[in-house]
């Protein structure tokens, strides 16, 4: 959207703002992200949820359903991917397909992969940060979800599944065969609330991106998260676990964060606790199951981030 850049940077000049400060290269961030993401959440989401209406949870559920092993957990991790929820959203999911009866490690691929690499995610970060980066980066998250949910799967855990869940009884509703002029005000809904939903992060995160972008030296962020930090992977991993959003919050500080030369591994695993880690999931996701299972869940996404992100640290290179 380089016309969009353009045509912000030449408002605020007109005005007599000088783009070039501090101040009015924040305000000319801030102007252009918000706008930015708003246009490629609508249009992604719009197109994300037209997908999603083939894809209710009760036929998602009779899907997974047909499958076994390690098939089963590579199917729920891709249904993950036309999903476009947070953490928080994905969890009701997870509760009703482990009602169901569903293996408990399909359910746990499913959980991992819906909030950290959704269509909306490998879309949006095409757009900001090239596709190579993108296509990877997704990869990389169905990797750790089938992997994740596999792992538990061989564990044998469902007994720490509370029991209400365990004992519970999943309704098979009948889907009516919705027609395209439902499809499609169903998929403007979707905007519509999705839009309600992040805009306050929306704001906060580009907020945040643009005071990195424009006030903290460089100097600052290339000693903490860049090549002189062995750590910072790590670092930013624990960083983005108590935050609460979603990659359209996440993405305008990561973009600052890279820019004033942060490592990317480092960028992409803050991004990745966030959305999958966030602190509000984690006390949800604890009524459904008991701590050591708890545990077990976030020290497999945690390892598997910050695998992610050094994978992504050695080979910047090949991607930037």
């Amino acid at each position: 959207m380089a016309w969009l850049n353009r045509l912000v940077a030449s408002l605020l000049t007109a005005i007599g703002l000088d783009i070039n400060s501090p101040l009015g290269g924040s305000i000319h961030f801030f102007i252009y992200d918000v706008i930015k993401i708003l246009i490629l959440l609508g249009v992604l989401i719009f197109i994300i949820s037209y997908i999603q209406s083939y894809f209710p949870p009760e036929r998602t559920k009779r899907i997974l359903g047909k499958f076994k092993g390690l098939p089963a957990n590579i199917l729920a991790a891709l249904l993950g991917t036309v999903t476009p929820f947070c953490s928080c959203s994905s969890i009701p999911l997870f509760i009703g397909f482990t009602s169901a009866g569903l293996p408990l490690g399909v359910t746990f691929s499913f959980l991992i992969s819906s909030p950290m690499v959704d269509l909306g995610s490998l879309m949006l970060l095409t757009s900001i940060f090239g596709w190579k980066i993108a296509v990877v980066y997704v990869i990389l998250g169905l990797v750790i979800a089938v992997l994740g949910g596999t792992f538990i799967e061989k564990l044998h855990l469902e007994n720490y599944v509370e029991d209400f869940i365990r004992t519970g009884k999943s309704v098979d509703i009948e889907q009516e065969k919705l027609k395209i002029s439902d499809r499609l005000s169903y998929s403007f809904q979707q905007v519509k609330n999705t839009v309600k939903k992040v805009i306050l992060y929306i704001l906060v995160g580009v907020g945040i991106g643009a005071v990195i972008h424009n006030w903290i030296p460089q100097d600052i962020i290339v000693q903490i998260l860049g090549d002189n930090n062995p750590f910072g992977v790590i670092l930013a991993t624990v960083a983005g676990v108590p935050m609460y959003a979603d990659i359209f919050g996440t993405i305008p500080i990561a973009e600052a964060l890279l820019s004033k030369g942060a490592l990317l591994g480092v960028v992409l695993s803050f991004m990745m606790a966030v959305t999958t880690l966030s602190l509000p999931s984690i006390i949800m996701l604890r009524k459904a199951v008991k701590p050591k299972l708890l545990g077990i869940f976030i020290a497999i996404c945690t390892i598997g981030i910050i695998i992610v992100g050094y994978f992504f640290n050695a080979f910047q290179y090949l991607f930037i």
